[in-house]
């Protein structure tokens, strides 16, 4: 593989829509061919870094905006940085494009839709949500805005990880 630029791998998408499953694939394909990478996960950055933050519009603005921030500190110290976060808004979306730059940012949008995503519900988020148990969860009482512009489309009901992974490696190689 030829040398690849210096990446943040951005992907967004609903909860279920498969950004934690091909973060995880991307960073075993890059570590395999020896780049240094390093996956934020919305969840685990929200469990940790942002706990102190909910799901209204000015905590989801600085959980955004502390995940790029990190992102831009990350880049200067390996070629990968693979963001798995719902980012619900291009306001969102736009904020980390600006904080990290667009030599640098590469958005990646999945768009199974709610209904796929509700049937995977792999943690049992879309069951709280809709049982009240999770207030402002996104898809159910939140909005998901579809991006304006993204650099690759995937939707992850229709295509399997195996070709996702190579329309990835396709992107980013160029």
């Amino acid at each position: 593989m030829k040398k690849i630029k210096k990446k943040v791998i951005w992907f967004t998408g609903l909860s279920g829509s498969g950004k934690s499953t091909l973060a995880k694939n991307l960073f075993e394909y890059l570590t395999k061919k020896d780049y240094r990478c390093i996956i934020l996960d919305g969840d685990e950055v929200r469990s940790g870094l942002c706990r102190d933050l909910n799901f209204n519009e000015k905590n989801r603005l600085e959980n955004i905006r502390r995940i790029a921030e990190i992102s831009t500190l990350l880049i200067q110290q390996v070629d990968f940085v693979i963001v798995a976060t719902i980012s619900p808004s291009d306001l969102l979306r736009n904020l980390a494009r600006k904080i990290i730059g667009n030599k640098f940012f590469t958005l990646i949008y999945l768009s199974a839709s709610l209904n796929a995503c509700f049937k995977r519900d792999p943690k049992g988020l879309y069951k709280k949500a809709s049982e009240g148990k999770i207030k402002d969860f996104t898809g159910v009482g939140s909005n998901f805005e579809i991006p304006k512009k993204w650099d690759l489309e995937l939707n992850t009901s229709k295509i399997t990880i195996p070709n996702s992974l190579k329309k990835i490696i396709n992107i980013i190689e160029m």
